[in-house]
C-alpha cells in the first residue's frame, strides 16, 4: 500500500492549464465526445453543457480531487487515465476504481469530496462548478437527469468492488478486474467476453491493482502467473496483458457468485 502522504506531495509542483471556457465547436476533437454521457448528448445538449466547463490539462500523478475538501467541482476525463482512492486512518491507501476518457467524477459527493482523484499520467479533463452547472440546468433541465443516471452508476460500481472485495478469492478477483478492463475499453460490448488472443493494453501498476484488488503486489503476481502458466493469459511487458480464453477467465471470476 502507497502512503497518503507520499501521493499529496505531487500536489506541489502541480500545473494547471485553464484555458478559456469550451465552446460547442471544441467539443468535437475530444476524446471524451463518443464516450460515456458526452456520447448520450446531442450536439445542441453538448453545447448547453460546455458553457459551465472549463478546460485544464494536469501532469502526471497530480491529485486534483481530494477526500474531505469541499466539493466545489466535478469534472469529466477528456483523455488519460485516473485512479479514485480513499485515504485509511493509518495513511494507507485503498483505490477503489479506476477513471478514462467519458468519465464524470464527483456528481455523487454533496458537501465533501468522498475520494480522492489522481492523475496516472497527462490528463486532459473539463471542469465544473457546481454553482454554473445549475444555471444550465435552468435553461436545459434534461442535461439534470441525464447527470443524475451518471451519478447513480457511479453507486452501482460501488456495489461492484464491495462484492470483488468481500466475496471473491485472489484468483477470482484478478480474472474479474481483467473482463472489466477489456470491457471498460470498449473490447467487448457490455455483458459480452472479448474476443480471444487480443492484446490489452494495462497501464496501472502491480502497486495500483494490488490496491485496488485488496491484494499483496506479492499475490498479484503469483495470480498472474498462474493465469499464464494455465493458458488464460500472456504478458508481453508490465503495461499489457492477451486474453487467450476469455470464457475460461469468465468461469473463475464468476464462481463466487
Amino acid at each position: 500500500m502507497t502512503s497518503l502522504n507520499k501521493i499529496t506531495d505531487f500536489r506541489r509542483p502541480l500545473a494547471i492549464n485553464l484555458a478559456n471556457r469550451a465552446a460547442p465547436s471544441n467539443c468535437d476533437d475530444c476524446g471524451a465526445r463518443h464516450h460515456g454521457l458526452c456520447d448520450a448528448l446531442s450536439d445542441d445538449e453538448l453545447g448547453f453543457l460546455s458553457r459551465a466547463a472549463q478546460r485544464l490539462t494536469l501532469p502526471a500523478n497530480s491529485v486534483f480531487i481530494e477526500e474531505g475538501e469541499p466539493a466545489q467541482y466535478f469534472y469529466n476525463i477528456n483523455s488519460g487515465n485516473v485512479r479514485l482512492f480513499k485515504s485509511l486512518p493509518d495513511g494507507r491507501r485503498q483505490i477503489t476504481g479506476f477513471a478514462g476518457p467519458g468519465y464524470f467524477l464527483g456528481l455523487a459527493s454533496k458537501d465533501k469530496n468522498t475520494f480522492s482523484a489522481e492523475t496516472m499520467e497527462p490528463v486532459k479533463l473539463c471542469r465544473f462548478t457546481r454553482s454554473g452547472i445549475a444555471a444550465v440546468f435552468d435553461e436545459f433541465p434534461v442535461l439534470e437527469r441525464k447527470l443524475l443516471d451518471v451519478a447513480m452508476h457511479e453507486l452501482v460500481l460501488g456495489q461492484q468492488q464491495m462484492l470483488l472485495l468481500g466475496r471473491k478469492t485472489a484468483l477470482e478477483r484478478i480474472a474479474s478486474f481483467l473482463l472489466s478492463w477489456a470491457e471498460r475499453l470498449e473490447m467487448c460490448a457490455s455483458g459480452r467476453l472479448p474476443r480471444p488472443n487480443v492484446a490489452m493494453p494495462l497501464p496501472l501498476s502491480r502497486t495500483d491493482l494490488a490496491d485496488y484488488l485488496g491484494l499483496t503486489i506479492e499475490t498479484v503476481s503469483r495470480s498472474l502467473s498462474q493465469l499464464k502458466r494455465d493458458g488464460l493469459i500472456e504478458i508481453p511487458n508490465i503495461h499489457e496483458i492477451v486474453l487467450l480464453r476469455p470464457q475460461a477467465l469468465s468461469d473463475i471470476a464468476e464462481a463466487a457468485v
